[in-house]
């Protein structure tokens, strides 16, 4: 009987979805940010900051946008906690739902903006935000619950910290260091694929967002029975 690899190997099912998740990030914080108007989806530490300077009246930053964007991830976060305690003692089945959700808001966010001129500080704006931190938050609360260390699949500040303060160079074993490094390289592929996508069009990434978690669920099925069958 083969063992499953364990939970924090990059050969492992779930982290290899995570680290997919990671990559479209990248493409949510680039829409959101360069294409709508300086404010993240999914990174809300960087919200609370930019809220900060908004209100502060720096370099003409909003404030309304960043409200909305915190208070739609709160709410997609509630919403990830209850489905957690519905479905949390299934992890495939929780993921997939979790996945199914934040699919369907990509995919409104993207028609929303395919028809209608999304601008800064507008309704169609602000509703595109609202959906992309919608299911970011309900992600958020999804991923934490699974524990995987350093693959929250938005923040990469412990991961960053955890690379360095456990490198060789610092005394450490390194131990982690190619997962802490593949949710970093996700990102940042993922933020500059997003980026090149924008001088095209908002909906193209909001659109090529949308397939990357739709793979990842399609993914994630495929390789955790995979995985089952081979356990046997």
């Amino acid at each position: 009987m083969a063992d499953e690899p364990p939970l924090a190997s990059l050969r492992h099912p779930l982290t290899r979805a995570l680290l997919l998740l990671t990559l479209t990030t990248g493409l949510v914080d680039a829409a959101s940010y360069l294409g709508i108007g300086h404010v993240f989806a999914a990174n809300m530490t960087g919200n609370v900051v930019l809220l900060g300077f908004g209100i502060a009246g720096a370099g003409g930053l909003p404030v309304l946008a960043p409200l909305v964007s915190l208070a739609a991830f709160l709410a997609g976060a509630g919403a990830g906690g209850l489905l957690a305690r519905r479905r949390g003692a299934d992890r495939g089945r929780h993921l997939s739902a979790a996945l199914v959700i934040e699919a369907l808001l990509m995919a409104g966010a993207a028609v929303l903006a395919a028809l209608v001129h999304v601008r800064p500080s507008t309704v169609a704006g602000d509703v595109v935000i609202a959906l992309l931190a919608l299911g970011m938050g309900l992600r958020n609360a999804t991923v934490r619950t699974f524990a995987v260390p350093d693959l929250t699949t938005t923040v990469l500040t412990m991961t960053l910290t955890g690379l360095a303060a456990d490198s060789p160079a610092a005394g450490g074993s390194g131990s982690g260091s190619l997962r802490r490094s593949a949710a970093v390289f996700s990102m940042l592929v993922g933020a500059l694929i997003g980026a090149l996508l924008l001088k095209t069009s908002l909906p193209l990434v909001l659109a090529v967002a949308f397939g990357l978690v739709a793979a990842t669920l399609l993914a994630y099925r495929s390789l955790a029975t995979r995985a089952a069958r081979t356990s046997r």
